[in-house]
């Protein structure tokens, strides 16, 4: 961590590239000043309790990484320091029971769609709750998707070009089912059977970026024993899974699994980047034109480095053209649970990144992870519903449903 830290050399080119600097404007919200907290309370100069706020309020979005001059890796400095942080702080007793009721819930679908179901009926009395718990709830949709099991096995039906193991997801499965069927429905199309893992669990992201580091390391530790060692590639559709399954080095660094994560991390890719490296079947040309905007997911451009693949994808169905987004290398403000708890700098970001899309004049948003996706859907909506100019709707999908239902003919 140390060499880490005197990486960094308060250039200052982190700023514009942080959202919590953008929106709050305070040097201690920046990478740059979180570094030096972090540094000081390691050192003894601080209490813990004096740097928490600005720790907790960044985003982990590694925009900063991305535009650093000195290839400071802030990802690895600031998931540390949450996890030695997070036995010795206080929390308030509503901030403890908001945690505690994202970590039981979010990593397990079963859980996720039980209290999805009853916040329905919480809705109405939202106002009256404290604001984690608004926050919670404003995210919800009218009505989930139902329980949608998949198959274990999914063939190909001619030519096998590949085999990959699929991780589903935790908030996908409940909130957006259709988008693992579509993965399943462009795999098989294109030659690759899919296995489905049964005993797979959370990706374990959510509790490792929330200090959480002891149940991120056992979801870990179980997908590494769940997943086959016989496939080509283990498949993510959302950005911040994909991201997580590359973090299996970091977190199990210093345990006898450090070979397997390893082996694991290095087949774990984005649905986009391995289409687009295995060459997908051309899809047939749109009845119609279509502008898409591209979203760029954090964990995807700024954590993995993905940005070429899905526009690639993308580009190949006739009759689509991709809007650049301004400002599209600043997050929308999901970052996993943090627009739960810190609703309101997630609110501004993703006000703003939704009339950014707007400004484009889309008909579609595309994106590849299901947090933004959600994020983005809320914030058009909102934008929509009070002044849509004449817009009535704009659909937010993933990027494989767009690819999918080019395929079926856009019906």
């Amino acid at each position: 961590m140390a060499n880490a830290v005197g990486k960094c050399v308060h250039c200052g080119f982190c700023l514009p590239a942080c959202p919590t600097y953008n929106v709050l404007n305070e040097e201690m919200d920046s990478p740059r000043g979180r570094i030096i907290l972090m540094k000081s309370v390691l050192e003894g100069n601080i209490d813990l309790e004096e740097a928490l706020p600005y720790i907790d309020r960044c985003l982990g979005c590694l925009g900063c990484v991305t535009a650093c001059p000195s290839g400071v890796p802030y990802g690895e400095l600031v998931t540390p320091f949450r996890a030695f942080a997070e036995n010795k702080r206080k929390r308030r007793p509503t901030a403890r029971l908001a945690r505690r009721l994202t970590r039981e819930t979010l990593p397990y679908p079963d859980r996720f769609r039980l209290a999805a179901f009853a916040g329905k009926f919480a809705k109405p009395a939202a106002g009256i709750l404290p604001t984690q718990f608004q926050a919670m709830l404003s995210l919800l949709p009218g009505e989930l998707p139902a329980a949608d099991p998949l198959p274990d096995i999914n063939p190909v039906q001619g030519n096998r070009r590949a085999r990959v193991a699929l991780l589903t997801g935790c908030v996908q499965q409940a909130l957006a089912p259709e988008i693992n069927r579509a993965t399943l429905r462009v795999l098989v199309r294109n030659g690759v059977e899919v296995v489905i893992p049964k005993e797979q669990v959370c990706c374990g992201g959510l509790a490792l970026h929330t200090g959480d580091q002891n149940t991120a390391r056992l979801f870990a530790i179980t997908n590494l024993r769940t997943f086959p060692a016989d496939v080509d590639a283990v498949i993510t559709t959302a950005a911040g899974c994909g991201s997580s399954l590359h973090e299996y080095l970091l977190l199990l660094r210093d345990t006898e699994w450090l070979e397997a994560a390893e082996t694991f991390s290095g087949k774990a890719l984005d649905i986009s980047v391995f289409l687009d490296q295995l060459g997908i079947e051309a899809p047939p040309e749109l009845p119609y034109p279509v502008k898409i905007a591209y979203h760029d997911a954090c964990h995807l451009a700024h954590a993995q480095k993905v940005t070429s693949p899905p526009r690639n994808i993308l580009n190949q169905i006739p009759g689509i053209t991709i809007l650049s987004i301004p400002e599209s290398e600043l997050c929308c403000g999901s970052a996993g649970s943090y627009s739960l708890e810190h609703p309101e700098i997630a609110s501004e970001l993703g006000n703003r990144k939704a009339r950014h899309i707007l400004s484009t004049g889309a008909q579609i948003v595309a994106t590849g992870n299901i947090g933004c996706l959600v994020q983005l859907r809320t914030h058009l909506n909102q934008i929509i519903t009070m002044n849509g100019d004449g817009i009535t709707d704009l659909p937010v999908m993933h990027t494989i449903e767009v690819l999918d239902r080019a395929y079926a003919g856009w019906s």
